[in-house]
């Protein structure tokens, strides 16, 4: 007989379907588990309407939970401290720290008798994904016999040496005290009281404690929506020059003004050209580049393309260029990956554990001026041989629709709770994922 399926209720503090990054991960990892696990999903009141809009029952199937009265002060300290540019996701994070902890009181007053009568089999804590967000509810469900399961956590990626000026326009400053989270209220306790610690990365894998690592599995963070990457994809001949896509926000740590500079040379001879996707503080910057170094023609900003709609823009291009030096999880080089683009990204956090050396290229950290030459000397070589670019990107398409999808992410998941629950051993699929 199959295993039952586990009754799971699913902390996804962000999680919204019409969103990107994390909420859209949070909805994500929801709908696929629920085809696997009975689900019973508890998230933010500000995500309630458009949850709804996708058919899914208030009461039965999710419950929204209302923290606004301690978060609305926060974000008034957050806009003084950040700006509002979309910088100092260090600041950002710390401080919604603080009203998550009453998050969390709303939920066990809540929830907690039903976790204590055994009505869930497990609890899983989703997002926050910050390893720096500590859980009262660890302890608590520990208490009542109920295995409490957090993760994917990503995060904590130490900036890289040589991007002291990048640091200080992204507005880290917390990022140099960063471990004083260590000393928040039930840091400890939550890891102590966890039954599976799953982290998303093997950065933040190493900043797991060794007395906790037993408890600790590897799944990659990020996943692709099949019915949004995939369905469309790069192919046909290709020729000069090259189509290099860019997709982000243009903050400092991207590394765009990179990406242009080692392209420069190979755009003023006719080899390739370059296409920027999306938008931010960082746009004056990149165009007053383009025009020095002279490739005006060969640069298109496109602005912000919607979610649903980037993916036959995305597939119109050869490669993915993305140097961002501070990268950690890394969805949309999963998304570029599933069209076929052949991706250029860091060596180091998500994306360096997305590509494989048979689906892309992987560049080796180092000053600016050395990522500059070495982005330069794989489009050079790309330019000099076109025909390595499709068979490349036909693995990459195979690598991520193997691993990187949520319906495999759910399966991952799945193990995981098969562990806790005692029906297998702990799972272990290698860190990072090989093809």
């Amino acid at each position: 007989m199959p295993a039952p399926r586990p009754r799971v209720l699913l902390i996804a503090e962000l999680c919204n379907p019409d969103w990107v990054s994390v909420p859209l991960e949070g909805w994500s990892l929801y709908r696929a588990l629920a085809e696997v696990a009975d689900v019973h999903l508890v998230t933010h009141v500000r995500n309630r309407e458009n949850i709804l809009k996708q058919g899914v029952q208030e009461g039965s199937q999710f419950t929204a939970l209302d923290s606004t009265p301690v978060e609305k002060p926060l974000d008034k300290v957050g806009e003084v401290l950040r700006g509002k540019t979309g910088v100092g996701w260090t600041t950002a994070t710390a401080l919604s720290a603080l009203p998550y902890y009453y998050f969390e009181e709303v939920l066990w007053r809540r929830f907690g008798p039903r976790i204590e009568a055994g009505e869930f089999d497990l609890v899983h804590r989703y997002t926050p994904i910050s390893p720096t967000t500590p859980s009262t509810l660890a302890a608590r469900c520990k208490k009542a016999g109920v295995p409490f399961v957090m993760g994917p956590l990503n995060g904590g990626l130490p900036w890289p040496k040589g991007f002291g000026g990048a640091r200080r326009r992204e507005k880290e400053w917390l990022s140099y005290i960063r471990d004083v989270y260590k000393l928040m209220p039930f840091y400890k306790s939550t890891r102590e009281n966890a039954s599976a610690i799953i982290t998303g990365s093997r950065a933040t894998r190493g900043q797991v404690s060794g007395q906790w690592q037993g408890k600790t599995v590897y799944v990659p963070e990020n996943a692709i929506d099949t019915r949004r990457f995939g369905t469309a994809k790069s192919e046909g001949p290709v020729e000069l020059p090259l189509r290099v896509a860019f997709v982000g926000r243009f903050v400092p740590y991207k590394g765009m003004a990179m990406l242009m500079e080692a392209a420069a040379p190979l755009i003023r001879e006719g080899k390739v050209v370059l296409e920027y996707i999306g938008d931010g503080q960082e746009m004056a910057n990149l165009r007053a580049q383009a025009a020095r170094e002279g490739i005006e023609s060969g640069v298109t900003f496109a602005g912000w393309v919607k979610h649903q709609e980037l993916q036959g823009r995305l597939a119109k291009n050869h490669i993915f260029g993305f140097p961002s030096v501070r990268e950690f999880g890394g969805a949309v080089v999963c998304e570029a990956m599933a069209l076929g683009l052949v991706p250029i990204v860091m060596d180091y956090g998500g994306p360096g554990e997305i590509v494989s050396p048979a689906t892309g290229f992987a560049i080796q950290m180092g000053t600016p001026e050395e990522i500059v030459l070495r982005v330069r000397e794989v489009l050079t070589k790309l330019a000099a041989d076109p025909s390595v670019i499709r068979p490349m990107g036909e693995r990459a398409r195979e690598r991520i629709f193997k691993y990187f999808t949520w319906k495999a992410k759910a399966e991952q998941v799945l193990e995981v709770y098969r562990w806790v629950k005692g029906e297998r051993g702990q799972p272990d699929w290698g860190m990072p994922l090989a093809d």
